[in-house]
């Protein structure tokens, strides 16, 4: 098993690695084409990541293709990256793991941190060998969906993480400003902790000490033996904290509900909360 989360520092020194394959992931999907870490090849979250006709994750099928298209093998060491402190190279990893492939880590900080430290980047776009991945099937202990979210509701044995701002919480907003996937109401699932996804994190882009970030989550009652979902807008934010309490706490039970408040702020005869 490789380290989930590595350094600027180790992928410097190993990023050309031969079993290692680089890859970007950005909200802003025109940055990769701007500058890139030499040797990463660039995934696109709204084509690529998603299932282009129904609403949800990309399929099995899809995933081997993209994979195989970056050059990507079954024991390949991906090390994930991106913008606005690695939401959706989080959101990668989470998918990756979700159909099986665990050698995957994340670079601490993303290129936030890596720009920050000026490190060299390149518009150059690699040429890698296709490979041919076979994935395995969706493991549903990673992922939450509607049914099981509300089974949670009101009930004591799972607990619900939302790390949106605390605006969406309280319903003020339904999206952050710009965002255009929202919900039909704003509020928050009834007996969800607010804690919101950019406490986990240090100015510099890098996730803040275990230390801190069990403070962060025991303080707001989050008990760390007890099955948990975390849950955002769209499931970006959620996948990073999703990361934060498996790989950095130690979370032996934790979900991602991916549909999030999206699709749980417009079912139709569900609680919400303000």
């Amino acid at each position: 098993m490789v380290d989930k989360l590595v350094s600027v520092e180790w992928v410097a020194e190993h990023g050309n690695d031969a079993n290692v394959r680089l890859v970007e992931v950005d909200v802003d999907t025109e940055a990769y084409g701007e500058g890139h870490l030499a040797g990463a090849v660039g995934w696109n979250w709204t084509t690529q990541l998603q299932d282009g006709v129904r609403r949800d994750v990309i399929s099995k099928e899809s995933l081997e293709a993209l994979l195989s298209k970056s050059g990507i093998a079954n024991d390949t060491h991906v090390v994930l990256y991106g913008d606005n402190n690695n939401w959706f190279a989080a959101y990668a990893l989470w998918i990756l793991e979700l159909y099986g492939h665990e050698n995957v880590s994340l670079m601490n900080g993303g290129r936030v941190k890596w720009l920050a430290d000026q490190r060299p980047m390149t518009p150059a776009v690699p040429t890698v060998a296709a490979t041919s991945y076979v994935a395995k099937d969706a493991n549903p202990a990673l992922r939450a969906k509607r049914d099981e979210v509300l089974r949670a509701v009101g009930g004591v044995a799972t607990q619900l993480v939302d790390v949106r701002s605390p605006a969406e919480f309280s319903g003020e907003v339904i999206a952050p400003p710009g965002m255009t996937e929202t919900a039909q109401r704003g509020g928050h699932i009834p007996g969800a902790k607010n804690i919101p996804w950019a406490r986990a994190v240090n100015e510099d882009g890098t996730f803040r000490s275990p230390e801190e970030l069990k403070t962060l989550y025991t303080g707001a009652g989050v008990k760390e033996n007890a099955p948990t979902i975390a849950y955002c807008r769209i499931g970006e934010r959620s996948s990073h904290t999703w990361f934060v309490l498996k790989y950095l706490l130690g979370f032996q039970d934790v979900k991602n509900y991916d549909g999030s408040w999206t699709e749980y702020g417009s079912l139709i005869d569900v609680p919400i909360e303000k």
